[in-house]
């Protein structure tokens, strides 16, 4: 899920408090939501960058329409920004119901730019879904805490995300692999031009900024605190300089990056790079059974650990589908919905229920589920990597794009 930094429509408006609205539904009754959802149309916000990803949403809403009613819309995004600055200019014009947004694809710092501007949907409503209760919330604390901010039911967790590598053996032994981002930083100096990452504030670009600022900073404890411009860049001169390092000896020696995963992705299959990485530890079996990758493409993690998060859908405050964004929600956390999207030949996000509260049918699901030649194993993927507070994304994406920005 793609969570990117603050529209200058965020920071427009200061914190205000959303407007009650007495036809809000009560998920606790939910033949009461069930009935008021059938006939509505959800236009659902979400990043539109993967096929794979496109389809499953296609198939959701085959279901949501034939079950329950419900027409899903997927409004196709580039950038989540712009589904939460469309909520923004909603309640600057005093839009306070009948809003064009009726479900967005969020977290990190966009879920805190809604929560602190009272965007949101509330008082909180995901735990009050029925399929609520299959979430591991107690092996599994990033479905209620969303990049450091308390989660408080204003969202619904929706996939598990961890960062993984990948590399094709035909060209790398898998003793030559880096184990950590300074043993990366080294490789890719033995190898120039062979490694890149998309450029910020692309999600999976940023993503990479966070992991070697995780590996490399001194108190680990700060950023998950708010940025301090005082502190800032005593803080992150290590990252910078790492960045400054790592910048001449990448792909078209730093001097352009990729678009997106996608891209970087085509690059590997073109044999332009030899690493690559993303926030799906499925994606690579997912790309070789699509035939975008080679079969000799594998995973690896750092054993030191990687950043790791859970991604959310929300429903605004202003939402004209209220009901059927909550059925909505609700089936996408299904033990059926849920055991569709891990399979790698659909889409392969992790799931975010907890296997030991299912049935004996809906475990068999999960069972089932072939991960793929490429795919590590739930104890093959290490510790995780705390996410900072969202804070400290907007501020480095600023000074990355500063630094070495190439305007393209």
């Amino acid at each position: 899920m793609r969570a990117l930094l603050f529209s200058t429509a965020l920071l427009a408006i200061g914190a205000v408090s959303a407007s009650a609205d007495t036809t809000q539904p009560d998920p606790s009754n939910w033949d009461s939501v069930l009935e008021d959802a059938r006939g509505e149309t959800v236009y659902f916000n979400a990043w539109g960058g993967s096929q794979n990803i496109n389809a499953y949403i296609e198939w959701a809403g085959a279901e949501l329409k034939e079950r329950y009613g419900v027409t899903l819309r997927h409004v196709k995004l580039e950038d989540t920004a712009s589904a939460v600055a469309t909520v923004v200019a909603e309640k600057a014009a005093g839009r306070d119901a009948g809003g064009t947004v009726d479900l967005i694809w969020i977290n990190g710092e966009n879920f805190a730019a809604m929560k602190r501007q009272g965007l949101i949907l509330s008082p909180g409503w995901a735990e009050k879904l029925p399929n609520w209760a299959f979430v591991d919330v107690e092996n599994k604390p990033t479905v209620r805490s969303d990049f450091t901010v308390p989660v408080e039911g204003l969202e619904s967790p929706w996939g598990m995300a961890k960062l993984v590598f990948f590399y094709d053996t035909a060209r790398i032994h898998v003793e030559d692999l880096p184990q950590d981002a300074d043993g990366l930083l080294k490789w890719a100096q033995e190898n120039p031009g062979r490694f890149s990452y998309p450029q910020p504030p692309d999600f999976v670009g940023s993503s990479f900024l966070k992991q070697v600022l995780a590996e490399t900073v001194e108190d680990p404890a700060l950023l998950q605190q708010p940025v301090d411009e005082d502190t800032f860049d005593q803080v992150t001169k290590p990252l910078f300089d790492y960045l400054d390092a790592l910048n001449p000896v990448m792909w078209r020696s730093g001097r352009a990056y990729p678009q997106n995963y996608p891209a970087m992705k085509q690059l590997l299959a073109d044999s332009e790079l030899d690493i690559i990485f993303a926030f799906n530890p499925a994606e690579a079996s997912n790309a070789i059974a699509n035939g975008e990758l080679p079969d000799t493409v594998r995973s690896f993690t750092f054993p030191g650990g990687t950043l790791a998060n859970t991604h959310f859908l929300t429903i605004p405050y202003n939402a004209s589908a209220k009901a059927g964004a909550l059925v909505a929600a609700n089936f996408l956390m299904s033990p059926e919905a849920q055991a569709r999207k891990q399979d790698p030949a659909i889409w392969g996000d992790p799931t975010v229920l907890a296997l030991d509260k299912l049935d004996v049918e809906d475990r068999a699901r999960f069972d089932a589920i072939d991960l793929g030649v490429a795919t590590l194993r739930p104890d093959e993927l290490g510790p995780a990597l705390d996410e900072p507070h969202p804070s400290w994304m907007e501020r480095i994406e600023t000074e990355w794009k500063r630094r070495y920005g190439v305007g393209n």
